[in-house]
């Protein structure tokens, strides 16, 4: 199984703008030059993130973009499926046709597997992401109130918590 540098890039662009997330709009340039990541490739990721509704686009002078929905409803898995990134362990793609036409012994396997790292990347979500890059463990955020880990103020609410 591999995971390609678009899945990679999107991801730490996303969490990228997560970061900054109650800031403004977020300029591709600030997250290229952040991030090191080619502004051209990142157009293209954030077309994709648009046509698929995790992030809008502010156009003009002071022009960005901005996460569409709220921290605890983007889940790593939603980024990855977003830019068309295949996360798949058979050789196969899926198909069973991986031993002359026919499922090869160990395709049950495979396919659990991608089943698996989906269920994985599913339950992480960019909230869980931004609480780790500010120090939060996942714990003390689960036992933030809804609203605190919406904003995505887990640093500063954390003392509140505790």
């Amino acid at each position: 199984m591999r995971l390609t540098t678009k899945g990679r890039f999107a991801v730490t662009a996303m969490l990228d703008l997560a970061l900054r997330q109650g800031e403004g709009p977020v300029t591709l340039a600030g997250i290229s030059e952040r991030q090191k990541i080619s502004l051209s490739y990142l157009e293209q990721l954030f077309g994709k993130l648009r046509r698929h509704a995790l992030v809008e686009s502010v156009r003009g002078p002071g022009g960005g973009y901005y996460l569409a929905k709220s921290l605890d409803e983007i889940a790593v898995a939603d980024i990855i499926k977003a830019v068309d990134e295949p996360l798949d362990a058979t050789q196969c793609g899926g198909l069973g046709n991986c031993h002359d036409e026919h499922e090869c012994m160990t395709h049950d396997l495979w396919i659990t597997l991608n089943a698996k790292i989906f269920e994985y990347l599913a339950s992480v979500k960019l909230s869980h992401l931004v609480a780790k890059q500010r120090g939060v463990g996942v714990a003390q955020l689960l036992d933030m109130k809804p609203a605190q880990r919406r904003r995505g103020t887990a640093k500063a609410d954390v003392a509140s918590v505790l």
